[in-house]
């Protein structure tokens, strides 16, 4: 009897997923990286775009988590041999795995997460968080009491370099002696889901008297929360609202539109009016903002709301150019 069940049980997923693709839903195929949905960041943020959708349309969502980069590719291949209408990569990961599979299925609509792909077919949604994270330096700079703030990353790349340059901009163009002390978890995908070496790095820059941290750094960040808690000094969160993680202590969230955008591709998909190609998510186009609700609107004073929103709308209007990248020195 039980090597029958073991024989028909295959069979039986089989239809199942026969029965998800070929049945009138629309079929959503979302594939995390590393840590996966519980991040508190993009990855939950992913799959919120993607509920919200299916609240609006009869759509079927499968996640899968890899769990290491190399499954990433065979994920994404998988999905798509399946027929899924709308395949998501969330995470930067996802760039050289569709740029090689999303050619193979034309007909198949990809979308890819903080990075760029080249296949027609594979919507690229780019967040502009440097913008935000410019807004967060000015909040910081209005708030420290020791002139001296703190920045952690997670892996050492431009993406998330990005974060520390808009960060550092937003500090220095309101108080140019304020000291950024920065530090990255790693050089590796690792670095995102390292809460303990987070943590470590975060506990010291508490103690060379840093009074604020912005995190970007995944689910390492939740490293940095701790830290923050122990201390009893503030932290700015990233990617999703974390206001209410740590009330009092978490002075704002710099969001991306990753839940908006997510959601926004399953309606094109729906709508039969999906295009790839890149799509650019700044402030401007609301896919970057900072969070203030009933958790922390007590911490920031309305001189500070002012001031942030003066040079958000500067952002906005094009009239500042907040950058992401840093100059080279270039010798005469």
């Amino acid at each position: 009897m039980l090597n029958k069940l073991l024989c028909v049980l295959p069979i039986l997923i089989l239809f199942s997923f026969i029965s998800d693709v070929y049945s009138d839903k629309i079929t959503v195929g979302l594939i995390y990286d590393i840590r996966g949905r519980g991040d508190l960041s993009f990855c939950d943020a992913a799959y919120a775009g993607a509920e919200r959708a299916s609240k609006q349309w009869d759509i079927k969502i499968k996640e899968v988590n890899p769990g290491q980069s190399t499954d990433i590719e065979r994920a994404v291949r998988g999905l798509a041999k399946l027929k899924y209408d709308i395949i998501v990569g969330v995470g930067f990961l996802f760039r050289e795995p569709m740029n090689r599979v999303a050619g193979d299925f034309p007909n198949t609509n990809f979308v890819l997460i903080d990075a760029e792909a080249t296949p027609t077919n594979v919507a690229s949604l780019i967040y502009k968080a440097h913008e935000g994270t410019y807004l967060a330096g000015i909040i910081a700079s209005m708030k420290t009491d020791t002139n001296r703030v703190g920045f952690i990353g997670g892996m050492k790349i431009p993406l998330v370099e990005a974060f520390e340059i808009g960060y550092e901009a937003g500090i220095k163009v309101i108080n140019p002696e304020i000291e950024l002390i920065s530090n990255y978890v790693g050089v590796t995908p690792q670095a995102f889901d390292d809460p303990a070496k987070a943590k470590e790095l975060a506990l010291s820059q508490y103690k060379k008297g840093v009074d604020i941290i912005l995190a970007a750094a995944g689910a390492s960040g939740l490293g940095v929360l701790e830290a923050a808690k122990e201390t009893n000094k503030y932290i700015i969160w990233v990617d999703s609202n974390g206001n209410s993680l740590a009330p009092g202590l978490v002075l704002t969230s710099i969001i991306k539109g990753v839940e908006l955008s997510v959601y926004q591709s399953i309606e094109n998909v729906v709508n039969g009016t999906f295009t790839g190609g890149l799509k650019n998510y700044g402030l401007k186009e609301g896919g970057v903002e900072y969070i203030v609700d009933d958790v922390n609107k007590d911490l920031l004073s309305d001189t500070i709301i002012q001031k942030v929103e003066e040079y958000k709308s500067k952002i906005i209007a094009g009239e500042i150019l907040v950058p992401s990248i840093r100059k080279k020195n270039v010798k005469e």
